[in-house]
Formats: C-alpha cells, sequence, structure tokens
C-alpha cells in the first residue's frame, strides 16, 4: 500500500493563497525527490516545482516562480506547496509524485508514485 495523498486544495479568488500537502502512506519519503504537477482542462500535465531529498535542492516552472514555494517536512513524512498570487491559469488539477531520483527534475515519467490529485480553482 504505496499511496500519496494531496490536500488543501480549492476555489480561491485572484491574488490568494493556498498551501498544498502530500502526504506519504507505506512508505517514507526521505530517499525520494518530489515533484509537484498540474494539468488543466484541454491541457498537457506540467511541471510546477520539484525538491531534492533533502529539501536542499528546488526548482520552479517559470509560471510560478516568485509566487509559489515547495518544502518538506521528513520527519512528518509530508511534502508542502504554497501558493501565493494566485492567478486564473493557475486553475488545475495538482498531483504530488515522488521518484529515486538522483537529482530532482520536473520530468514526470521520472517518477513512481503520484498522488490523486487535489484540484484549484481560482476564477477569473
Amino acid at each position: 500500500q504505496l499511496q500519496l495523498v494531496e490536500s488543501g486544495g480549492g476555489l480561491v479568488q485572484p491574488g490568494g493563497s493556498l498551501k498544498l500537502s502530500c502526504a506519504a502512506s507505506g512508505f517514507t519519503l526521505d530517499y525520494y525527490a518530489i515533484g509537484w504537477f498540474r494539468q488543466a482542462p484541454g491541457k498537457e500535465r506540467e511541471g510546477v516545482s520539484c525538491i531534492s531529498p533533502s529539501g536542499g535542492s528546488t526548482k520552479y516552472a517559470d509560471s510560478v516562480k516568485g509566487r509559489f514555494t515547495i518544502s518538506r517536512d521528513n520527519a512528518k513524512n509530508t511534502v508542502y506547496l504554497q501558493m501565493n498570487s494566485l492567478k486564473p491559469e493557475d486553475t488545475a488539477v495538482y498531483y504530488c509524485a515522488a521518484g529515486r531520483l538522483p537529482i530532482p527534475t520536473l520530468i514526470s515519467p521520472l517518477y513512481d508514485y503520484w498522488g490523486q490529485g487535489t484540484q484549484v480553482t481560482v476564477p477569473s
């Protein structure tokens, strides 16, 4: 039973904030790079952010850089995505994923475990 469960999504007005959580069940995240991905209706999945196992290295898509912050608390087996200054174009289902990767990347096929997704809606 290896699961990742996202939570914290919802509807927020433009300029607002949300904090997403990704909790692991059945395995520990200590050795895994974690990525956040999103998929909007009619669009392909895109990488948002990723973080190394220790949390010492992070990457962000240009579209969210300066607005989103990824972090992790390995003691809680949880990864977070703080989203500020939200825009309508941020509307999507957000997924977290874990992979035994030498370095964190935003290449989705390299990740082994995926959550069910959580909806984030920012109306225009």
